[in-house]
């Protein structure tokens, strides 16, 4: 198979933690590898910092904010953003 998009709604969500790792360095790998597309929902906020181009962040079912990873993790404009990386960072 040569998929152009993965569509991955919380791959880690259900894994052993001893797993998440593994599979992380697999999409990471995919990122660095391929010009596959990866939408990713994800908490595993340190992944989608470092293998993103654009980041979203949503509440209740609504974008709230977007930007690039550096933005969004190092300048969010939305409080919702800010009270939700300092719980999670």
């Amino acid at each position: 198979m040569r998929p152009q998009v993965l569509l991955l709604d919380e791959v880690t969500s259900a894994l052993d933690p001893e797993l998440v790792a593994g599979v992380l360095d697999v999409l990471r790998d995919i990122a660095r590898t391929t010009d596959i597309t990866m939408l990713c929902v994800t908490h595993e906020m340190n992944f989608a910092r470092d293998i993103s181009d654009r980041v979203l962040m949503f509440d209740s079912g609504h974008v709230i904010e977007a930007g690039p990873p550096d933005q969004i993790f190092h300048d969010p404009q939305q409080q919702r953003t800010r009270d939700f990386l300092n719980t999670v960072l």
